[in-house]
């Protein structure tokens, strides 16, 4: 039997992999927790007033590590794995790359320059490996949970501009961004008009659009504003919730198995 004998064809069913990130409040967690029987991994204390099954509260990496091998090697009925958040449990990361150079901050681990970052993606490395197992041995969806914030972008094409960016290291938001098949942003829709302010001229102001603070909504796809994407071809916009994306998300693979 030769190499080529080993060639696949077709598409991949598999569990989906996301990442959804957003301010504080936004419903980020509440999105995680309507996806069908979903166990947290909890690295920050935010969950006391949703309605979820959950590990205690990880104080450091090996406590992670040990909940998502347990996971995968102890027998369960959990569908879905959720992280919240990823940018906390880069906290318990660093800490234990400071605590194997004896440093107390990671810009000092290995002698600074950088190194500390570097030998955080191999932890990183780990935790991604046992979610991936988590979804090819045992058929779970994975969903990672982080904040925002806007980091100024250097377009090489164009003036640099602010955007929003998940709160990670860019080399953690890199390598966990191409390993996902949906970087998701939830925020709400702002319409934003101008106002005569005197001698100072018009002044800019937003306003929610919708009821209770504005209609909050989750882009699939990457702009000036946001990094997102998304292998599935799904609507720029959809609402914040789980059943607007599986909706969106069951229509389209069933279109594909047309």
């Amino acid at each position: 039997m030769g190499m080529l004998d080993n060639i696949q064809t077709g598409r991949e069913n598999k569990p989906p992999r996301i990442m959804i990130y957003g301010s504080e409040g936004i419903g980020k967690s509440s999105y995680a927790a309507g996806a069908p029987n979903a166990i947290f991994i909890q690295t920050e204390d935010g969950l006391g007033e949703i309605d979820c099954r959950k590990f205690p509260l990880a104080h450091s990496l090996s406590e992670v590590i040990a909940e998502l091998t347990a996971l995968r090697d102890e027998a369960h009925e959990f569908q879905t794995v959720v992280v919240d958040s990823v940018d906390w449990l880069e906290r318990l990361i660093f800490d234990e790359v400071c605590r194997e150079f004896g440093v107390r901050s990671i810009e000092k681990a290995d002698g600074g320059y950088g190194r500390g970052y570097t030998h955080a993606l191999t932890h990183w490395r780990k935790v991604i490996n046992l979610l991936q197992e988590l979804r090819d041995k045992r058929g779970m969806m994975v969903i990672l949970v982080a904040h925002a914030k806007v980091e100024r972008f250097e377009d090489p094409e164009n003036a640099a501009y602010d955007r929003y960016t998940p709160r990670l290291h860019k080399h953690a938001a890199s390598l966990i961004a191409e390993w996902v098949d949906a970087v998701l942003f939830a925020n709400k829709k702002f319409r934003v008009t101008k106002e005569n302010a005197g001698f100072n001229g018009e002044r800019a102001i937003a306003a929610p659009i919708g009821a209770d603070g504005g209609e909050r909504i989750i882009r699939t796809v990457g702009s000036p504003a946001c990094i997102a994407k998304n292998r599935y071809g799904l609507p720029s916009e959809i609402p914040l919730s789980w059943q607007a994306f599986i909706e969106a998300y069951t229509k389209i693979e069933e279109n594909h198995h047309e």
